[in-house]
């Protein structure tokens, strides 16, 4: 909206200082220091508000040192994540950018779903919250809209000779659509979905939306489940998230500007460059929850925020064409979700075999494990910071590593 004002401003009266609009570091910067103050300033007297509301994270009984303290710590969190986030970018991003309007639907999707489970445990007193299939259909459902946006939309396109400048009014016929993705560390790095069925012979092109989709689907039920799982110790979630959106902001800026894309002969991304106002919101709405979600936290962000994380780190990763990149980006998320289905599939597997159920780790998920040997939380967070930092760093170099 600010910016529609501004450009205004510009295009009537040359109003000083109101042609900055045009700059998205600018309006970048502008919607992270927002974010942070909105989600800083504005975060205690959400907090003070839900712990008056008796809204109160119900522990489980784990054996973990330290964990009854957090029982009545006010959840639902994320709700500062998501206001902090929405705000700024609906101030000064691009509202008719279809990259920009996809993240605000997943943002408001995956956060009604979040809040949904959040209220069933919290109001409700069940421990489960919604149920699984619930969540499921949610992120099924989600990965199904934005599956069919950037396979069908005429703005989600790629420009098929990034080498050549050429005026603007010509080098829109060079934007194509394709379900092009990016192979990260390859010299020629560049697949087609289309390949997956090009068996299929004259025509396949018309079906390539039946795997597009599925891929799409899969991409955001897995990345918002690991997020979820990673939402266990104070500052983790919010902390390692940051990190990985970081990442995915440098992809998105660069892939989004023509200069930049052709200097590192990367795929140029049309629009795509105006997500780095949103995902600058994004980063300050995670850090500033972190100034109250940091040991010993104030606040949880609960389902509402981790689920919500989950479902846009997913999308930007898809958007920027570097989805093959999320095994290594998001490695911590990877890591909590291998942690849960090793450790429940060899229990049942050796209940089966030898009548008694044995474990690989002490507790998962990953960090459950770690407080089991006797690490303390911030220790545990700490770490994993670092090695969420040190992935992320490879997978921006991957731009030039092939």
């Amino acid at each position: 909206m600010l910016y529609y004002l501004l450009k205004y401003l510009d295009t009537m009266f040359d109003f000083p200082g109101s042609a900055l609009y045009q700059f998205i570091t600018f309006r970048s910067g502008v919607a992270f220091i927002i974010s942070l103050l909105v989600s800083t300033l504005f975060g205690k007297r959400i907090i003070n508000y839900l712990r008056r509301q008796q809204i109160g994270e119900t522990v489980r009984e784990l054996g973990l040192e330290g964990q009854n303290e957090k029982a009545g710590t006010p959840t639902m969190g994320g709700v500062i994540i998501i206001m902090a986030t929405l705000i700024p970018v609906l101030l000064l991003a691009k509202l008719d950018n279809i990259y920009v309007l996809v993240l605000i639907l997943t943002t408001v999707w995956m956060g009604v779903i979040g809040f949904l489970d959040d209220y069933i445990k919290v109001f409700k007193k069940d421990k489960e919250g919604l149920k699984g299939k619930f969540k499921v259909v949610g992120q099924i459902g989600l990965g199904i809209i934005v599956g069919a946006i950037f396979y069908f939309h005429p703005n989600v396109t790629v420009r098929d000779t990034p080498s050549i400048l050429l005026e603007t009014d010509v080098v829109s016929k060079f934007d194509i659509k394709s379900t092009t993705t990016t192979i990260p560390f390859f010299k020629d790095n560049e697949f087609n979905y289309g390949q997956l069925i090009s068996w299929m012979g004259d025509g396949y092109e018309n079906y390539v939306w039946l795997i597009f989709i599925p891929i799409v689907i899969f991409i955001v039920t897995a990345v918002s489940n690991g997020a979820n799982l990673t939402d266990g110790i104070d500052g983790l979630a919010a902390g390692t998230s940051a990190i990985t959106v970081v990442a995915l902001g440098i992809f998105a800026f660069v892939s989004g500007n023509f200069i930049f894309a052709n200097y590192l002969n990367i795929m140029y991304i049309p629009n795509s460059g105006e997500m780095t106002v949103f995902i600058a919101a994004f980063v300050g709405a995670l850090v500033g929850f972190l100034w109250y979600n940091a040991f010993p936290a104030q606040v949880f962000m609960g389902d509402t925020g981790s689920l919500t994380i989950g479902g846009i780190i997913a999308v930007l990763a898809i958007a920027v064409r570097k989805e093959m990149l999320i095994p290594v980006l998001c490695g911590i998320f990877l890591a909590e979700n291998l942690s849960v289905v090793l450790q429940v599939s060899y229990f049942k597997y050796t209940k089966k075999r030898y009548g008694e159920g044995r474990r690989i780790l002490l507790m998962s998920p990953l960090h459950h494990h770690y407080q089991k040997k006797g690490y303390h939380e911030s220790k545990i967070v700490t770490r994993f910071w670092i090695v969420g930092i040190f992935l992320a760093i490879f997978c921006v170099v991957s731009l030039k590593l092939r």
